[in-house]
């Protein structure tokens, strides 16, 4: 079996060498076209070029996001993004975890520590926990990522920002397309998408079921997701988007973390296998989601520009978590969590670009209001029973967060700007407590304010050499769930406090004659009172504390060539020296170890060939160093070197366009895990990722 298993593989390789230089071949015969250049980005709430910004930005266009991936998750398409690090990418109950200059890492789930943001209505919630399942990745246009702190712009951001734009509808040429895939894991993926111009209408709209049983056992997933957008032109300055989402996953099943040895509970010897009580309490979750936002911009001239934006979400999410009752006094203890949600919010800024002092000027104001009314009941589950235990928490948690910010761009010479900014932000925290456990009131509130100061000057030589400095403060208070009480009872930590950080930065970025184009970001971050995982309460439930202070020195590269007309090279690279200063637990001190949840270095390395016949291949390889299960640094996930690569072809013969492709993931087979659960306190840290895999699909588009 082994050497049948060799023989293939050998096989595998030679014919993704042998289109690799048929793609060559190709590329010689092409002629040249100019394919990189400048980029316009919003990530800084108004459109300007990314080279011009005083701050680290990255972007990712459709055919990245789109062209032949899979389309589990963002992560297929932000590796190219040096200081991003992303995990649990086949755990859809825990949700993709990214984190930014290592902020986001400590997550249990979700995404901490960095705004998401998707045709400008927020996918982060009021609280500061943000989520990725109800974004459609067949009809993203693109995605804009900011690194660093971001708060005097977006709020609560310590990591950054990562805007996401889905496509419009073609003016010329509506179209209707349908895309299957298929894959290992009993992977499919069906998906059917239409857009165009009516008039003044400009409407896209999208609709996709994915099921997937994944690499390991219980692990299976099930969702349903419609997402459209409307924008009518009210005439040639104004207009006003309609954005309805709605989601539903009836299941996503946990398999849970694996121990390093097999003991009692499931090891790493055998990676397909779920942890054991994960199976005995059913862990998993399923989530409804329905949301309606508005956007409208409106421009007076060319000087004035006005955007305003409302939006709604209703959620309803149910899980099981694996723990609970195993026999004997019969104690509430949590386990089985239900959560009705709904926020609602808004925001508007205005920009006028002008002259002061004769020089070139632009200054833009705005607000953000957003509120979060959560009804949680916890029961407790018992295991290997589908039965309902009792009642073991009852609250609501209300979040009302609002700020108000303003950012200055001043010319100082033509090649020479200066941007200062400055936010003010209130977030109110209200628990009202339902239940006496102990007969005794837990309710309770809290309010964090805070000023979120930034400033930056840019110098543009040209357009090869644009070096900017930035000094910029953040600003995160915990999420409810992190406010959880170490007691178990209701209520919420009263010690824990919201985290504050310093980033200093300098950066040199730009593109040489439309052929290459690169950046490079060296940075310092200096953190107060950094939220960290302390442990699990009697209950089960992850507690918080705040560590004393924390230092990150990082660097991130990236560098992009086409040295034949339709290939592109690109590189990038992380290199993330981050640890504690100051930070003692239980008597314990973690000063001086490496923060946990983030490697030391990345590299990454794509080679990607689109020739105007339509065919097309990209290989990618990613580096990651071994990453830190937990604060005394007990343990590691080892280093891992992964290679993936697709292609297809894409037949145009103008009313349909047709377009196969395949995938294959993890090329040389290499075992390695996928993703670190931090600080998980009975050592089950480490979830595998798959092995060699495969995808396949097709794509046919009317119009």
């Amino acid at each position: 079996m082994m050497q049948k298993a060799s023989v293939n593989r050998i096989q595998l390789i030679s014919l993704i060498l042998l289109t690799l230089c048929h793609s060559l071949v190709l590329a010689e015969d092409s002629d040249p076209t100019e394919h990189l250049g400048d980029i316009t980005v919003s990530a800084t709430r108004v459109d300007k070029s990314i080279y011009d910004i005083p701050a680290a930005v990255g972007y990712v266009g459709k055919d990245d996001i789109q062209l032949g991936t899979q389309q589990l998750g963002i992560d297929e398409s932000l590796l190219k993004i040096p200081g991003v690090f992303m995990q649990n990418r086949y755990n859809f109950a825990q949700d993709l975890r990214i984190s930014i200059r290592g902020f986001g890492s400590r997550a249990t789930f979700g995404i901490r520590g960095i705004k998401l943001y998707v045709d400008g209505i927020p996918a982060t919630l009021p609280d500061g926990q943000g989520g990725v399942d109800s974004i459609d990745i067949g009809s993203l246009d693109r995605m804009e990522v900011i690194r660093g702190p971001s708060s005097s712009l977006y709020g609560t951001a310590s990591g950054g920002v990562i805007n996401m734009y889905t496509e419009d509808g073609p003016v010329d040429d509506p179209f209707v397309e349908a895309r299957t895939s298929f894959g290992s894991y009993q992977f499919r993926k069906y998906a059917i998408k239409a857009g165009g111009q009516k008039d003044k209408l400009n409407y896209l709209m999208s609709f996709s079921r994915l099921e997937l049983d994944g690499y390991r056992d219980h692990s299976e997933t099930d969702n349903y997701l419609f997402n459209s957008k409307f924008r009518y032109d009210i005439d040639n300055t104004s207009d006003l988007t309609l954005t309805v989402n709605i989601l539903d996953s009836p299941e996503a099943q946990d398999p849970g973390g694996l121990t390093r040895t097999t003991g009692f509970n499931v090891g790493l010897e055998t990676p397909t296998d779920a942890q054991r009580n994960n199976l005995r309490f059913d862990a998993g979750e399923s989530v409804e989601q329905q949301q309606l936002g508005l956007l409208y911009n409106k421009s007076i001239g060319q000087k004035h520009d006005f955007t305003l934006r409302n939006y709604y979400v209703l959620r309803n999410f149910n899980t099981n978590l694996p723990f609970g009752y195993f026999g004997g006094p019969l104690v509430p203890s949590g386990g089985i969590v239900g959560l009705d949600r709904f926020y609602v919010g808004g925001g508007g800024q205005y920009s006028y670009s002008g002259d002061l002092l004769a020089h070139k000027n632009r200054l833009t104001i705005g607000f953000d209001v957003d509120s979060q009314m959560d009804d949680r009941v916890n029961y407790t589950n018992i295991v290997d029973s589908p039965v309902v235990g009792p009642k073991s928490l009852d609250q609501d948690e209300d979040v009302l967060s609002w700020g108000i910010f303003l950012q200055n761009e001043f010319s100082i010479t033509d090649s020479l700007e200066l941007t200062a900014g400055i936010r003010y932000d209130e977030v109110e925290y209200d628990f009202t407590d339902n239940y006496f456990v102990d007969g005794t009131d837990d309710s309770g509130d809290i309010t964090f304010t805070e000023w979120s100061p930034q400033v930056g000057l840019l110098w543009s030589v040209s357009d090869a050499v644009n070096i900017y400095g930035t000094v910029g403060t953040s600003f995160e208070p915990p999420s409810s769930r992190e406010f959880a009480n170490p007691t178990a009872a209701g209520g919420f930590n009263p010690d824990l406090d919201a985290q504050t950080a310093t980033n200093y930065e300098v950066g040199v970025k730009g593109f040489v004659s439309s052929k290459v184009s690169y950046e490079l970001a060296v940075f310092r971050i200096e953190t107060d009172d950094e939220l960290i995982l302390a442990g699990q309460n009697p209950a089960g439930s992850d507690f918080f504390t705040n560590a004393g202070e924390t230092t990150r020195n990082g660097v991130e590269a990236a560098l992009t060539v086409q040295p034949l007309q339709g290939l592109d090279m690109s590189f990038a690279y992380t290199y993330s020296d981050f640890e504690f200063d100051e930070f003692t637990q239980r008597g314990t001190s973690f000063e001086d170890n490496a923060i946990p949840g983030v490697p030391e270095q990345m590299a990454y390395v794509e080679l990607a060939y689109y020739h105007p016949s339509g065919f097309y291949s990209v290989w990618d390889t990613q580096f990651v160093d071994q990453v830190f299960v937990d604060n005394a640094n007990s343990d590691a996930a080892e280093d891992y070197t992964v290679s993936n690569f697709r292609f297809g072809y894409t037949i145009d013969s103008g009313n349909t366009v047709f377009t196969p492709f395949v995938g294959i993931n993890n090329i040389f087979d290499r075992n390695y895990i996928g993703a670190v659960r931090v600080n998980e306190s009975r050592s089950k840290f480490f979830e595998p990722a798959p092995e060699l895999n495969f995808y396949a699909g097709m794509s046919l588009r009317f119009q």
